[in-house]
């Protein structure tokens, strides 16, 4: 055990794993048994295995194909999935598999890392704005925190990028931000044009120009049952392009997004080798004044081996005004969602602790 750390000490633990950086893997590192109380969440927010559905359609989508002649069945599926489950992955996406194999493998490799490697980062030391390394969510404002360390990279230019970011993941994540970005934009694109909405280039930038880039790293847990990875909630960005590893344990909700405890289906977005799983986020519900949907979704943990994943968030600029398309409420009769300053969104959002789609009442009539 390390020195003046009491897992059964609420004050002791936090400092260890959130103050001082070790995180969930120093408290793993540490030969753990069984997951201290803080891990601990409430039954309701855990995954309860009956509740998981055991097949999901087939939402895999060659995006290679909006190119050619079958470009108008390919945006049919894109826009089907995001109407109904809001998650669907990618295939031929442009980034090399190489590139893939390489971010999980980078990944493990950071984490791995001595502390004192990676609580440089720590958001009250980190020597930039544009990378921060910490655990769980919002860990002040939890009463269970999440089995998660994290590392977020803010981009703004590859300059930035080469200047602060960790050497050992700057050159992997921008190849993935560069191979990745064609794909994005083919996907919004498809996504507006369905709307029947025309932006400019400006405005388009100013609805999709924050980009960030995360590691998560998920230790294996001695009590998967009783702990999540990540919390039941939506992304609030535009779109997340996330790579998975090949252990799986990422949810989404399905059907009735207000259902009751014990009433809810959640399917498993499988693994699928060389694919990146897409997912609406808040800002494109709201835009499309409710028509796209940000899915609730949450991971597991699990007790065989670590696991990671590496999301993209394209996000609209901090200063953006988002609501629903005028065209939509013209055609609605009905905006269902107000106008609200995405940095003030953003902010509200990262004030609490994850809690479903309830980020969307900022934002609601």
């Amino acid at each position: 055990m390390a020195p003046n750390l009491n897992l059964n000490d609420d004050n002791s633990l936090f400092n260890y794993v959130v103050k001082e950086g070790n995180g969930v893997k120093g408290l793993v590192d540490l030969g753990l048994t069984e997951v201290p109380g803080r891990y601990v969440q409430p039954p309701h927010l855990r995954m309860n295995k009956q509740e998981v559905a055991s097949s999901l359609e087939n939402v895999t989508i060659d995006v290679s194909e909006l190119d050619g002649p079958n470009h108008e069945q390919v945006v049919k599926a894109i826009v089907h999935a995001s109407e109904t489950l809001g998650f669907f992955q990618v295939i031929n996406h442009g980034v090399p598999l190489e590139v893939l194999d390489s971010l999980i493998v980078t990944a493990h490799q950071f984490f791995d890392q001595p502390v004192e490697k990676k609580a440089v980062y720590l958001k009250e030391v980190s020597p930039s704005r544009l990378v921060k390394y910490g655990t769980s969510f919002a860990p002040e404002n939890e009463k269970a925190l999440e089995w998660k360390d994290v590392l977020s990279m803010i981009y703004t230019n590859d300059a930035d990028a080469r200047d602060s970011w960790p050497n050992d993941c700057k050159e992997v994540v921008l190849e993935f931000i560069k191979t990745s970005s064609e794909m994005v934009q083919k996907l919004l694109q498809a996504l507006i044009g369905n709307l029947g909405v025309k932006l400019d280039d400006s405005r388009l930038h100013e609805l999709s120009g924050s980009d960030i880039v995360n590691m998560n790293f998920y230790p294996a847990c001695p009590n998967p049952d009783l702990t999540v990875g990540v919390g039941r909630h939506s992304d609030i960005g535009m779109l997340t392009v996330l790579l998975q590893d090949g252990i799986g344990g990422l949810y989404v909700k399905k059907g009735d997004q207000n259902a009751s405890p014990g009433n809810e289906v959640w399917v498993e977005i499988p693994p699928i080798k060389g694919a990146l799983v897409i997912n609406v986020g808040d800002s494109l519900q709201i835009l499309s004044n409710g028509r796209y949907k940000s899915a609730e979704h949450t991971v597991r943990t699990t007790d065989v081996e670590s696991r990671v994943s590496v999301p993209r968030f394209i996000s609209p600029l901090p200063t953006a005004k988002i609501g629903p398309f005028p065209e939509l409420v013209a055609r609605d009769g009905v905006a269902r969602y107000k106008e609200v300053i995405y940095g003030e969104y953003w902010k509200s959002y990262f004030e609490k602790s994850l809690n479903g789609k309830k980020s969307l009442d900022f934002a609601s009539i």
